[in-house]
């Protein structure tokens, strides 16, 4: 009864039900079910909500407040959620702690994953059992900060002393020290460090090394240890970010993780089975980040979305009453391909989650054939989720006008966490000249006559030009991706081939023929989202969520493809150029109605959105002031600031 009547309205002009399309969403409707019954259950518990906007809170007062809030659940976790089921974990984690950072941040999504897949069985048998009971709290400590992406260039040491059966760790220069891992600075007492491993003077690389920095009761830092917090950061505030070094500091020989490498007594290292078997927990982040990604996106929609049909601004035919932004045409492109993305980055994600535990099961049975085409997948979903990703959320702030540059929106914490993933676990650039090596050694594959040992997701680069008639659907507009992804492998390829060939060094050509290579990368990486995204929709059963999700990937075809006609100039007429772009236009009108259903369906409530614009309600006005009464700055009607300095300043003017 207290909605605002304008989102009420929207509501009610939806047709499809949003329990069902979250089902979709989320992967079945149990789990989505339980996204529900978790909220609902943490509503009733009054110390798990913000004691007051953590926009107003300094840093320090951030992670206090997140680790009061871990306290609390401590008495709550069996009772709310199945602890076993990391899906539900993480949406209570959303829910309760935000996106702000928490020391368990790490712990969960990089700690305990590289336990599971690093650890032998008996160190596992020491260590996963208390992490999992969160008897210690643990970090993973790779990044450093003279090197971060180049792995190979790490400079930690981890020399084998045999006379002891330890290892020496050593920081040698100042930028050999770790820095930006998530709960290092202060909340963390273990960290998996990521090490070179040097036996008998022989550098064997990066190695993870189960290392303890801080004294389990205590909490006093170890002798031999240097660690503290980084700073203030763009976002992600609440988590204190540190840095690591290390000096002639000792662990024992049984803490390097050796379920796939190892060094004996007597000084003999057993190398892994697959040369980037290491990167399992990298590859494991990256996994989830378009699911992550698409939901940070989808929560800034929610948003902009929201608010846009509830603000009113101009007329257009009825001059007896402003009109809703949401609907000039401006706002819907503005935002709906947005949506179409946000919902193939969540389908795209689910399908690299499968892949990836495929991919563990696979390793533990000996198999490593699929660690490759996965590293170099996910590297370029990481690169491309994240750029568009916060190219959607400052769309979706910009969209809310002047009151989404307010923090009462909390869009901009969503950009800053967000675009953060542009830069951990690989930088974006790199991430996709990695697969730019892929896809340049499959072009060689076919120049080869090995087209027939080709992956299935490069096979279309042997693939014949074919035309294609757009009035048959998305797969007509895949085929044109098809083509320019091809096309633009091709062409990049034969640079660096050509530059090679002219006696440049293999490094020289490969740097002159970069930006070709990671356009051929961009354009790989969207045609597996559109892939998956078609393969996902034709996969729906409901029919009214299927009829949705249709006009929905019309948008996104649509407009995917008018954003690449560059690369389709010599497949594409300037007719059917215009044909697609008057589609798009068709395609936002037929999303209309299900504008705000469709960003509903992503079950974001308003405890983890934490937006005043973006309220379920609708009633921004009265709770925006609301909001604006709770700043600090408020408590008080004079400032010490106004009496010390700019009193004094006016009267001596006055003289």
């Amino acid at each position: 009864m207290s909605e605002n009547p304008d989102l009420t309205d929207e509501r009610l002009s939806g047709t499809f039900d949003i329990n069902s399309m979250a089902a979709v969403i989320y992967g079945s409707d149990k789990f989505a079910q339980r996204r529900l019954e978790i909220t609902e259950a943490i509503s009733k518990i009054p110390e798990l909500q913000d004691s007051r906007p953590l926009v107003f809170m300094s840093r320090e007062e951030k992670i206090s407040e997140a680790c009061r809030k871990l306290s609390v659940l401590s008495n709550h976790w069996d009772s709310l959620i199945d602890t076993s089921d990391e899906e539900e974990a993480l949406h209570l984690y959303r829910e309760v702690l935000g996106l702000e950072g928490h020391p368990l941040a790490l712990h969960e999504t990089m700690f305990i994953p590289s336990l599971i897949a690093q650890a032998d069985n008996e160190q596992q048998e020491k260590w996963l059992g208390r992490a999992q009971r969160r008897e210690i709290i643990g970090c993973y400590a790779q990044t450093e900060m003279g090197h971060g992406t180049n792995l190979r260039a790490l400079e930690t040491t981890a020399i084998f002393d045999i006379s002891t059966q330890e290892f020496i760790l050593n920081s040698p220069t100042i930028t050999s020290l770790k820095w930006w891992p998530g709960a290092l600075g202060k909340s963390s007492n273990w960290s998996i460090v990521i090490a070179n491993l040097i036996v008998h003077d022989k550098n064997h690389g990066p190695h993870p090394f189960m290392v303890q920095l801080r004294d389990e009761k205590s909490h006093e830092l170890l002798p031999g240890i240097t660690v503290g917090d980084i700073g203030p950061k763009m976002a992600f505030n609440g988590a204190d970010n540190g840095f690591l070094g290390f000096k002639n500091y000792r662990i024992p020989g049984e803490n390097m993780l050796m379920r796939h490498s190892k060094v004996t007594p007597d000084g003999n290292y057993i190398k892994p089975p697959h040369a980037k078997i290491g990167y399992s927990s990298m590859v494991k982040v990256r996994s989830r980040m378009a699911m992550d990604q698409g939901l940070f996106l989808a929560s800034a929609l929610v948003i902009a979305v929201r608010y846009s049909a509830v603000r009113r601004q101009g007329y257009l035919e009825d001059k007896s009453r402003e009109v809703k932004v949401l609907d000039y045409q401006t706002q819907q492109h503005r935002l709906f391909p947005s949506i179409a993305r946000a919902y193939a980055f969540i389908f795209c994600g689910f399908e690299t989650i499968r892949l990836y535990d495929q991919l563990l099961i696979d390793v533990q049975n000996g198999n490593t054939s699929g660690m490759a085409d996965l590293h170099v997948l996910t590297s370029g979903l990481k690169s491309v989720v994240t750029h568009q990703t916060g190219e959607g959320i400052e769309q979706a702030r910009m969209a809310c006008g002047g009151h989404g540059y307010s923090m009462a929106s909390y869009i901009s914490e969503y950009y800053g966490v967000a675009i953060a993933g542009c830069t951990y676990e690989g930088e974006n650039m790199v991430m996709l000249l990695q697969l730019a090596r892929y896809l340049v050694k499959s072009i060689e594959m076919i120049q080869n006559g090995k087209s027939k040992e080709l992956g299935p997701m490069v096979a279309y680069l042997a693939e014949k030009e074919s035309k294609v008639d757009l009035n048959l659907g998305p797969m007509e507009y895949l085929k044109v991706f098809q083509y320019a992804a091809r096309n633009q492998t091709w062409r990049a390829t034969e640079k660096f081939q050509k530059l090679r060939n002219s006696g440049m060094s293999n490094e020289q050509a490969w740097n002159q023929a970069s930006v070709e290579l990671t356009r051929a990368s961009h354009l790989h990486t969207r045609l597996y989202i559109m892939s998956t995204f078609i393969n996902h929709v034709g996969s729906v059963v409901d029919q009214k969520v299927k009829k949705v999700l249709i006009d929905l990937l019309n948008v996104h075809v649509t407009y995917e493809v008018m954003d690449i006609g560059i690369y389709v100039q010599g497949l594409l007429s300037s007719d059917q150029m215009d044909l697609i772009r008057n589609q798009l236009y068709v395609s936002l009108e037929t999303i209309r109605p299900n504008a705000v259903s469709l960003v509903d369906s992503f079950q974001i409530s308003d405890m983890q959105l934490r937006s005043v614009l973006g309220r379920h309600d609708g009633n921004v006005y009265e709770n925006l002031f609301k909001w604006a009464k709770s700043s600090p700055l408020n408590e008080k009607d004079v400032l010490e600031s106004v009496t010390k300095y700019l009193k004094p300043m006016m009267n001596k003017s006055k003289l």
